[in-house]
């Protein structure tokens, strides 16, 4: 499965091509999805650009994107976008329009009930497990971890090389990860490297602008469905190379 992930905490000094509006996302939401993606994460933001929780601003960034695609959308919860856990609870309370799942980074304050708020809601859980962080063990320690709908795997180490070393450490801390499907994924420097190793892996993982702003080449990248297009080759051909590895093929 290739997730797109549209803009994340990106802001217009990033350029043009990350969508910060809900048409834009919705647009960049379209092209993306008929390049292949076949999940969109987005990030709602408010007039100014911030990423943001409100109830309002998420019900016109979901129904944009849906009306555009037929793929699940789903949002962030990130501290950032609601520092206070208790603010955060309140905010997803109030939602009316809900998304089909949502990203908890388990590493945060308030992540185990922010999880379970949302599972009450009946939306979806990714537990986003850092590198760097404590994410692994405490999501290991979790009653939900059985119940979420995948495991994001986030390498935050940036250089190439050290990425793929930190994404196997991270594998390997999760353990089982509950049983539940692990989608893998790096970002900036890491994040060609480490969709190659999902690939070899046989994982799922994501691409778009809140991950990488270049193509594989270099060259930077005109929209998320750019990535998206070069994000499934990558990942097709680290596959296929395992596959000639393996004896009797």
């Amino acid at each position: 499965m290739m997730q797109v992930c549209l803009n994340g905490s990106r802001t217009a000094a990033d350029g043009v091509a990350v969508p910060l509006t809900p048409e834009s996302m919705a647009d960049s939401a379209a092209g993306a999805v008929a390049a292949g993606a076949r999940d969109v994460h987005v990030h709602p933001k408010t007039p100014c650009g911030r990423d943001t929780l409100s109830p309002r601003v998420l019900a016109e960034t979901l129904s944009a994107i849906r009306a555009r695609v037929p793929v699940p959308v789903g949002v962030t919860t990130g501290a950032w976008a609601e520092p206070g856990p208790a603010a955060r609870l309140e905010r997803i309370r109030a939602w009316t329009v809900l998304p089909d799942h949502a990203s908890v980074n388990w590493h945060e304050p308030g992540a185990e009930e922010t999880a379970a708020l949302l599972m009450e809601r009946g939306v979806g859980v990714e537990a986003g497990i850092w590198s760097g962080t404590d994410g692994a063990e405490r999501f290991a320690a979790s009653p939900l971890g059985p119940k979420v709908l995948r495991v994001l795997a986030e390498v935050t180490d940036t250089d190439p090389q050290g990425a793929v070393s930190c994404a196997h450490a991270l594998l390997s801390g999760m353990g089982t990860a509950h049983g539940r499907p692990v989608l893998l994924h790096g970002e900036d420097g890491g994040a060609w490297p480490v969709l190659r190793l999902a690939g070899r892996l046989g994982l799922a993982t994501r691409v778009g602008l809140e991950d990488v702003l270049v193509l594989p080449g270099g060259e930077r990248a005109g929209s998320n469905g750019e990535l998206v297009a070069a994000g499934l080759a990558e990942y097709a051909a680290s596959r296929a190379g395992t596959e000639a590895c393996r004896p009797g093929t």
